[in-house]
């Protein structure tokens, strides 16, 4: 069980930062890459919440004991 919550762990922390990456690029605060079709596109900082929130619901199942 140690080594799927390590995984989830890991695949937790790139969730949120994938998510906190869509929201920038959405509200138009990132822009990076310049030629992505995200920037500026509000749809993609309500998909990079979710992705976020679902990544924070996993990084706290893994850290439990």
């Amino acid at each position: 069980m140690k080594i799927v919550k390590s995984l989830v762990l890991g695949l937790s922390v790139l969730m949120i930062l994938m998510g906190g990456l869509w929201i920038g690029q959405g509200l138009n605060i990132i822009r990076w890459p310049a030629e992505s079709f995200m920037i500026g596109v509000p749809q993609w900082s309500w998909n990079g919440t979710g992705l976020a929130l679902v990544g924070l619901l996993l990084f706290w199942w893994s850290r439990r004991p």
